[in-house]
């Protein structure tokens, strides 16, 4: 490969670009440059030529044309290997460019901030960045194109053993790097609109996700996997949480441990979530966070064995002194006590995760993405727990007050279930669990099977209707006496009669919570 003799330099991101061009100048290379770049270069000693000067045209409409030029764009698109483009490059007055380095306005950052407006949105979109970029990448086996700060170090390393020369396999993975890198702004610009303009689901689904780390291995050891993050997640996400000690974290543990904070971030009181391979196996909720991890724990111990724990309130030291009892995946939680981390630490393996943010169940990316074989399915998440005045009691019998707060607690937890999903409940306490049976009265009876304690006088709580009425008749002969569900069977006559028999308060909640 040829040496770089000339360079285009014009970056909103200024991290190390001083640095790098005081090197490229030990080359005797000219750097062309625009605006606060070429301020920046020319104060830390380094000449350049400003782009207007080098194409005779000033930089007009608050910088909005300035490198929209053929002397620019010429210098970029020109093939070294055809006679024709270098001869039109005599006869016009076009100099090769054989570096490009580039990055984009701050569109992202911009609609960051809560004050943005569309206006400022608009002026923070760049039309002569990705324009260059995309030149320099197609024609990269003549011009090397930079659009990260990080590859400056490889690019001058490569440049010290080549003479000045970048090698053609470092070309073609910064070509491959310049695409994706405009392919991701435009399409953070196309999902602003979307949202700024309510638009629904769009007709072109652009989603940007940035690579964060590759994983040990996917579900399987023989799968590859690798953790992604949408372009600006909310702090009350799983993927913001921090890590403060423990194992890397594999493929299973972030659905689970995301499974875990979902769920724990929907109750107001203190909470305690224990998931199984996405299920939550024990739940509980208390202000004091001891029992109410002990209480959780007992709801199916064989499963809890190296489950994820999840922890709406900060974990103590007492509380961690009994998690460790016992082998443990990972913990979630907003906060861990001084203590509790020097208890934590005795078993380096667990890994301990940080949230930044409490949040809700409304604080949640927009769409909810499950691929297919050839597509993707695209829905709004379930944000919805249930709405209070919506809540109707069809059965003869009402419910008491403290039926109802156990069926609401009951049906927050089946949200959160595979489906089919029973669970039980008594005094805010999660007895059992059926999940991801084919038929709803199969999920009935294992959560009858995995109960610890009696479940007389305990409720049900069902994530969609009953098709036939032998789901009731199961709870009644194991001492249900109140039910919610979303009703709406055909049969629902047929199973209100069957709570009717026997004395079962039923609520209908009007809305399903399906989880495939």
């Amino acid at each position: 490969m040829k040496p770089i003799q000339r360079a285009l330099i014009s970056v909103s991101d200024k991290t190390g670009i001083l640095d790098f061009a005081l090197e490229l100048q030990k080359y005797g290379i000219e750097i062309l440059s625009t605006g606060g770049t070429a301020d920046l270069l020319r104060k830390g000693g380094v000449p350049v030529i400003q782009v207007s000067d080098y194409t005779g045209f000033p930089e007009m409409m608050d910088g909005r044309i300035k490198t929209l030029h053929p002397r620019v764009h010429g210098g970029i698109l020109a093939r070294r290997d055809v006679p024709e483009h270098i001869k039109a490059m005599e006869d016009h007055g076009i100099r090769p460019i054989d570096l490009v380095v580039i990055n984009l306005y701050p569109f992202e950052q911009a609609v960051a901030r809560k004050d943005c407006s569309l206006e400022d949105a608009i002026e923070n979109i760049d039309i002569g960045g990705p324009a260059m970029v995309r030149s320099a990448a197609k024609n990269s086996k003549d011009v090397v194109v930079i659009v990260n700060p990080a590859d400056y170090s490889e690019v001058l390393n490569e440049m010290k053993s080549g003479e000045g020369a970048v090698t053609l396999d470092t070309r073609r993975r910064l070509c491959r790097d310049a695409f994706a890198h405009t392919a991701r702004y435009d399409s953070l610009i196309a999902t602003y609109l979307t949202e700024k303009w309510d638009d629904g689901f769009p007709p072109i689904l652009n989603q940007p996700f940035d690579k964060v780390q590759e994983l040990r291995y996917g579900e399987n050891p023989h799968q590859s996997a690798a953790l992604y993050k949408e372009s600006s997640p909310l702090p009350s996400e799983i993927i913001s949480a921090k890590q403060l000690q423990g194992k890397e974290l594999s493929f299973n543990n972030f659905i689970d441990l995301n499974a875990a904070w979902e769920l724990v971030k929907e109750f107001d009181k203190g909470a305690v979530v224990i998931i199984k391979h996405t299920n939550p196996c024990g739940v509980a909720i208390g202000e004091d966070p001891l029992k109410t991890f002990i209480a959780a724990r007992e709801v199916d111990p064989a499963s809890a064995f190296g489950g994820i724990l999840g922890f709406n309130r900060p974990v103590t030291a007492q509380t961690a002194e009994e998690i460790v009892k016992n082998f443990v995946e990972a913990v979630v939680a907003p906060g861990f006590d001084l203590e509790a981390l020097k208890l934590f630490a005795t078993k380096k393996n667990i890994r301990l995760m940080q949230m930044p943010e409490m949040g809700s169940p409304a604080d949640t990316g927009k769409f909810d993405l499950k691929q297919i074989g050839g597509g993707l399915l695209v829905q709004s998440r379930d944000t919805l727990t249930y709405v209070e005045d919506q809540l109707k009691v069809t059965s003869e019998r009402k419910p008491d007050d403290r039926e109802m707060e156990d069926m609401k607690f009951a049906w927050i937890v089946a949200k959160h279930v595979k489906s089919n999903a029973i669970v039980y409940a008594k005094e805010q306490e999660i007895l059992g669990i059926g999940a991801g049976q084919m038929s709803r009265v199969d999920s009935a009876r294992v959560a009858v099977e995995k109960a610890r304690k009696p479940l007389q006088g305990a409720v049900m709580a069902s994530d969609a209707f009953f098709p036939f009425r032998d789901s009731v008749d199961e709870a009644a002969k194991n001492g249900i006496t109140a039910i919610i569900s979303p009703g709406g069977s055909i049969r629902d006559e047929e199973v209100l009669q069957a709570a009717n028999e026997q004395k079962i308060a039923m609520v209908f909640t009007g809305t399903r919570h399906f989880k495939h």
